[in-house]
């Protein structure tokens, strides 16, 4: 495991290399397996923005916080990391410890309208299996409204995503 430590805007100095690395290495100790943690310091019309993703046992985690001090950005970033890792964990224990309920059915997928798109970005990721309680879990750690992964159990990817309601919807492929 290493923590690769890069600066925009900012010259990154020996001493805030140390003071990010001593505290991300403390508060991932709890993991068997973390691979290279990434922080990326910047600075944007005197705000101090501190980003970390951290691959750890198969989950990422990723959190942003903004100051006007890069020393507090980096221990409130630090603090966001540490409260995903108990949320992962007490789900964790609370799937351990208790009968899950089988997945809704799957929801039918929208037909896209026909026109031209313009692709802006273009994004890889590894996909690792899981069911889909975990990918809501992943999901819901990383902050986001949707995540893609592959199911082994249908043989296919498929994509969970939080509805307006609060509820979380399936969306499974179906080749024709």
């Amino acid at each position: 495991m290493s923590v690769n430590v890069k600066g925009r805007n900012i010259d990154v100095t020996p001493a805030l290399r140390e003071y990010v690395e001593k505290k991300i290495m403390k508060v991932t100790k709890q993991f068997k397996t973390v691979g290279d943690i990434s922080a990326v310091l910047k600075v944007e019309k005197g705000n101090h923005i501190v980003e970390i993703t951290v691959p750890a046992s198969g989950i990422l985690l990723r959190a942003q916080e903004t100051t006007k001090d890069m020393y507090s950005s980096i221990d409130l970033v630090v603090e966001k990391i540490e409260r995903q890792i108990h949320k992962y964990k007490t789900r964790l224990m609370k799937r351990k410890y208790s009968n899950f309920a089988e997945p809704a059915a799957p929801a039918p997928a929208a037909e896209a309208e026909e026109g031209e798109f313009q692709i802006v970005k273009n994004k890889r990721f590894v996909m690792h299996p899981m069911t889909p309680e975990e990918a809501i879990l992943q999901m819901n750690l990383l902050n986001h409204d949707f995540f893609v992964f592959f199911d082994p159990d249908l043989g296919a990817t498929n994509v969970v995503y939080r509805r307006k309601d609060g509820k979380y919807g399936l969306l499974s492929p179906e080749l024709k």
